[in-house]
């Protein structure tokens, strides 16, 4: 039934989505930590991959979360020279999180999300008009 193949492949979409939004919280959290000794390194923000997979069962292309990878753009650096990691000049490394961009991330993965889980919920409304038709 095409109904539930959409719904499976929904379904799908909304646990990938739930797997970004996990790393996007994860990244906010740590935003503002810095690193523990001097030269050290401090959170690395990290980025949700998804990637497509044919399901034999469904006969479809359906997405999944991947592992997420360590952004490599460079460590900013905050004037604290009191702290202990600071270094000679009196630069602490901070993480490499920008969150701006994990705020609109986030915003965008749960525009995801729910367009995801009204594809769902028109799906159950179509199957359930159906069958009170069918009874009719």
């Amino acid at each position: 039934m095409d109904l539930l193949k959409s719904m499976m492949i929904a379904a799908g979409g909304l646990k990938a989505q739930t797997g970004r939004m996990r790393v996007i919280a994860e990244n906010l959290a740590n935003a503002s930590s810095l690193a523990r000794t001097p030269g050290g390194e401090p959170y690395q923000r990290r980025i949700a991959t998804m990637r497509s997979e044919f399901d034999r069962e469904l006969g479809a292309f359906t997405v999944r979360s991947g592992k997420p990878v360590a952004d490599r753009s460079d460590f900013t650096l905050r004037y604290i020279p009191g702290h202990p990691a600071a270094d000679d000049k009196g630069y602490v490394r901070a993480p490499n999180v920008n969150p701006l961009i994990e705020t609109t991330d986030m915003r965008e993965a749960q525009r995801s999300y729910q367009a995801n889980l009204n594809v769902i919920t028109a799906a159950r409304r179509m199957m359930q008009r159906t069958i009170e038709i069918l009874r009719a």
